[in-house]
This record gives C-alpha cells, sequence and structure tokens, in this order.
C-alpha cells in the first residue's frame, strides 16, 4: 500500500471542541464542518462532535450528506438556498438557513412549507462580502417575523473580516456595526469565527461558529495551533521510497532549482501535489524524518517530494515522513508555501489513506 495516511485523531477534536467551551462559556457552538469537515471527511468526525449543539456548512448538498451520515443535531446552512425548490427538503430535514439578501427573502416569503425554518439573517458588517446592508436589519427582521415559513427562534448573524489581526481595527468598527444593528431586538445573534473565539470575546454572543481551530490550526497571525492550547486532528504523513546520494553540483527534481553544495544523502517520500501537497512549497519547507526536522529540496513532483538527508544518517527505505500534523503545525507549512492552512487541509486528496484513532 502507498504510503501517504492521514491520521485522523477524534481525540483532538473533542480537545479542541473543549477549548471553544472554556473560551465562550456562555454561547452555544456551531461546529463548522464544511468543504468534508476541511478535508478531514466530516462523516468521519461526527462520533467526536456530540457536543456540538449544531453543525455548519456551506450548502444544502453537504447538510444532505451529514444527515446520510446519521448527524441527528441542527445544520446551519451558511450560504443559505440558492434555488426554492431547497426550502422543501430544508424543512423536510430540519435544516436551519441563512438569508443573505431580499431575494432570499423573498423566497421564503413566496414558500408554503410543512414547517418553519429556523432562520439567520445575515449582515455585511464590513467584508462586503454576503449580507445586508446593517441599516436595513430591522425591516428585514419584521419581514421575516411576519413570514409564515420562519419559525419564532429568528437570528442575526455577520462574520469577521480581520479578526486574526488583534491590532486591526476593522474587528472593532464591525462589532460597533453588529451591536448598533442588533441590541434590543429579540433574535439570537452569532458573530464569532475561530479567531472571534480565541481573541474577541466581547464577539461571542449567543453562538460561535468555530472552523479551523476545531481541527487544531490557528487563525492569528503568527501563532499555531499548538500556541492557543489546540491539538491537530489530521498527521500526514508518509514514507521514503528511495534514498540516494546526489554528487556536488547536481541539480534535483524539476528544471534542477536546487544545486546540491555537497555530496548529500537525499529521500524520495511518496507524496505530491496529486495528494494535496502545496506544489509551490519551496526548498527548505520543514518535514520531520523519523521525528526529527529536515527540509524538503527541489519542486514538489506530482507524486513524490525530496528530502534532505545530510541530518539524517540512519534514514533507510520505508523511514516515515511527517508532512504536517503531530509536531509540524501545518500553519508553518502553509507559510513556507505562501497560502494558509485552511486551504492545505481542505486540498487533502482522496487518494490519500485515511485512518481514524482516538474513537
Amino acid at each position: 500500500m502507498r504510503p501517504a495516511t492521514a491520521v485522523i485523531d477524534l481525540a483532538a477534536l473533542r480537545h479542541n471542541l473543549g477549548r471553544v467551551r472554556a473560551l465562550a462559556p456562555h454561547a452555544r457552538v456551531f461546529a463548522v464542518v464544511k468543504a468534508d469537515g476541511y478535508g478531514h471527511g466530516a462523516a468521519r468526525l461526527l462520533p467526536a462532535l456530540g457536543d456540538a449543539d449544531a453543525l455548519a456548512v456551506a450548502c444544502i448538498e453537504e447538510a444532505l450528506a451529514l444527515r446520510a451520515a446519521g448527524a441527528t443535531q441542527p445544520v446551519l446552512l451558511l450560504e443559505g438556498v440558492f434555488e426554492a425548490d431547497e426550502l422543501a427538503l430544508c424543512a423536510e430535514h430540519g435544516f436551519e438557513i441563512a438569508v443573505r439578501d431580499e431575494a432570499g427573502l423573498r423566497l421564503l416569503e413566496a414558500a408554503r412549507l410543512p414547517r418553519p425554518l429556523k432562520t439567520w439573517l445575515k449582515l455585511d458588517t464590513g467584508m462586503h462580502r454576503l449580507g445586508i446592508d446593517p441599516r436595513h436589519t430591522r425591516a428585514f427582521v419584521e419581514r421575516l417575523r411576519a413570514c409564515p415559513a420562519v419559525a419564532d427562534e429568528l437570528g442575526v448573524m455577520s462574520h469577521l473580516a480581520s479578526a486574526d489581526d488583534p491590532a486591526h481595527a476593522q474587528t472593532a468598527q464591525q462589532l460597533a456595526s453588529f451591536e448598533a444593528a442588533t441590541t434590543g431586538l429579540p433574535v439570537r445573534r452569532a458573530l464569532s469565527n475561530s479567531a472571534g473565539v480565541l481573541a474577541w470575546p466581547a464577539a461571542h454572543h449567543d453562538w460561535v461558529r468555530p472552523g479551523i481551530m476545531l481541527y487544531g490550526c490557528s487563525p492569528m497571525l503568527g501563532q499555531t495551533g499548538p500556541d492557543a492550547g489546540l491539538k491537530p486532528v489530521m498527521t500526514f504523513s508518509t514514507g521514503l521510497i528511495q534514498v540516494k546520494t546526489v554528487a556536488r553540483g547536481e541539480t534535483i527534481g524539476y528544471s534542477g532549482t536546487f544545486t546540491c553544495p555537497a555530496d548529500m544523502r537525499v529521500g524520495i517520500a511518496a507524496v505530491g501535489y496529486a495528494d494535496g501537497y502545496p506544489r509551490h512549497a519551496p526548498t527548505g519547507t520543514p518535514v520531520l524524518v523519523n521525528g526529527r526536522p529536515s527540509r524538503t529540496l527541489g519542486r514538489v513532483s506530482m507524486d513524490m517530494l525530496c528530502v534532505d538527508l545530510t541530518d539524517h544518517p540512519e534514514a533507510q527505505l520505508g523511514d516515515r515522513v511527517t508532512l504536517w500534523g503531530e509536531g509540524l503545525p501545518a500553519e508553518r507549512i502553509a507559510e513556507a508555501a505562501g497560502t494558509i492552512a485552511y486551504e492545505i487541509l481542505c486540498n487533502l486528496a482522496g487518494r490519500v489513506h485515511k485512518r481514524v484513532i482516538g474513537g
């Protein structure tokens, strides 16, 4: 069996959910499992998410997959619905929906459903992605209250754009906008993403929506998951399939981007961009060989990458190479590759073997 394997640790996921509870003790929790649980496999995560008050996904396809996998909790569609016929499915399966604009509100006003839907009005408090102008909040709330397709338990939500940077002024501005729009309204409120949970207690309100922190990564600038008391849920590793000595002056990989400064021991690891490892990760991107630090050499190939074994004279065929996870935060690989941990986790390929522990 090809050795590229992602170990999914459900005990770590439970720990991280507990960390959310400790940081926001008075809020209820939407566990965000969109993008197939950020690449971890949403269905395989369900046994560790029983303590979450609800789940959140991007769209109805993801919500239906969770129900098929046995999820019994409420499920929120963060992007709402895209067509009117989705509303009946939402009512059938007990999904909650976000209303992001006038068109979405009109779909609800025209709907005739077997039971009303729990609904969240989405405000644009400054990110300028989805949501209505906060100045129109009260008018929208009144129309939603009058709508037979909307349940009495109405919510208002928004999303923080810059909460990963505690010094950024935008978060305080968004908080003020959200407070001005919702104070005094008989609604449940939700504003915090993972960064809000970690760094902005004033944004916790009634519900929080942790995503990346559940998987053991920190969204905060300059911080890794372990810095925030989180444990990696995914450890991605592979094995050495060849070990060789490459002479001084020889180049390694496509286009010869790395030249050996001396005779070097080099390991070939069975993993590449077709497995989800970032192709643009440069020479020097950290890896672990048998749990000790090393680095990549040259360009990442589709199915393989090269590893520096200069400080690993004992390394041999079959030895373990950790790409990220336990002992090597995914944030470090993402930083080297010019991206974010969210992307590399979500990009894990289907052909990578998955093994669940801590269940």
